[in-house]
């Protein structure tokens, strides 16, 4: 298919970056390559302690957005391609997602559990816009009412507000808007083509309006970068009508850690020793630490002062139910789908068939 930013391209969108004032304001230019992947199953089950769901669905992999922070870039090397370039251009779409769905929900077994999407690669990114396989599985689990949540950087979200209000109002939905930065110079360099900072304030709004409850998603918080704003986002956030936040500091897994310093070396290099410097106290002398207990928030005594901050934070503001939003969705209500397609099919070459072990 065509590049991202040719003339035919895309439809055009509204992402946030035709402000007056905001300098840099033309995307970044990349050309991207969406191929059609046949897959195999489309939930993943995790049992970590440090996230609140153990379900979750992704439609595509990789992502446009080029949020140079990404933990899941290392995931495209499990494929032989590049967690830098190929990552943000080189993308795989989940075509028989909602058939899989289906199948799932259909089994006599099945027992209904929040669904998180959007959690490896984001659900809502430009490619969305054409492929509609997000939308497709709204689709499926508003027939079969059953619980989930969303969590994006993208005003796209918007179009589905249709299939998303009316799941929240029975309590079976809820939506999270990552917000890593106020500062549309820095969110353009440090996620390019995400939307702009202010335009996700304002899908927090449309949102909240429409009766969707929405949290804030403060990621990552990075040292001497991000993290003087922590307050200011959250009030931000709660100025739009946000319900609720969360936060996770910077994790630099496998790749992400040689391409997030090329970053901080070419945009801060005043200040990109003080950064590393910070972020190894945190990850007790090293530049990350998968430990379940530490990878999200760290630990030491600058961890700590970040979770006081925070904590004390969203606790004035009254966003402090985060957590709670995700649990309490509500799993009673579900019923299974009417029509099941009877084959999913198979992938018809070897290397679509390996595609199917990721």
């Amino acid at each position: 298919m065509q590049g991202r930013y040719e003339v035919n391209g895309r439809e055009r969108f509204d992402d946030g970056w035709t402000v007056p004032g905001v300098k840099d304001e033309a995307p970044a230019p990349l050309k991207t390559t969406v191929t059609d992947e046949i897959a195999k199953s489309i939930l993943s089950r995790n049992t970590s302690p440090d996230i609140p769901f153990s379900v979750s669905l992704n439609p595509y992999r990789g992502c446009e957005h080029g949020c140079i922070y990404c933990f899941a870039r290392p995931t495209h090397a499990y494929l032989g391609l590049s967690p830098g370039l190929d990552f943000e251009s080189r993308l795989y779409a989940k075509v028989n997602a909602a058939d899989l769905l289906r199948r799932e929900l259909a089994r006599p077994g099945y027992v209904p559990e929040n669904i998180a999407i959007g959690v490896n690669t984001d659900a809502y990114q430009p490619c969305e816009r054409e492929r509609r396989l997000t939308r497709e599985v709204l689709e499926v689990l508003g027939e079969c009412n059953h619980p989930y949540g969303l969590i994006t950087k993208s005003s796209l979200i918007e179009r589905d507000i249709d299939l998303i209000a009316p799941m929240a109002e029975k309590g079976l939905a809820c939506a999270a808007i990552t917000l890593t930065t106020l500062d549309g110079e820095i969110s353009r360099t440090l996620e390019p083509r995400a939307a702009a900072p202010a335009r996700r304030l304002r899908a927090i709004r449309t949102l909240t309006e429409a009766g969707i409850p929405v949290s804030v998603s403060v990621a990552p918080i990075i040292p001497f970068i991000t993290e003087p704003e922590i307050e200011r986002i959250l009030e931000a956030a709660k100025d739009a009508g946000a319900v609720g936040a969360h936060y996770t500091v910077l994790r630099m897994p496998w790749e992400v850690n040689p391409l997030f310093q090329q970053w901080l070396h070419a945009h801060f290099p005043d200040r990109a020793q003080r950064v590393m410097n910070r972020i190894r106290d945190m990850r007790g002398g090293k530049d990350y630490d998968s430990d379940f207990s530490k990878r999200m928030t760290g630990e030491g005594i600058w961890a700590d002062l970040i979770r006081q901050r925070f904590t004390k934070a969203i606790k004035r503001l009254g966003l402090d139910g985060y957590m709670g939003r995700f649990h309490k969705l509500d799993g009673s209500q579900f019923k299974r789908p009417l029509v099941v397609p009877k084959t999913i099919v198979k992938p018809t070459s070897a290397a679509a068939a390996q595609m199917d072990l990721f």
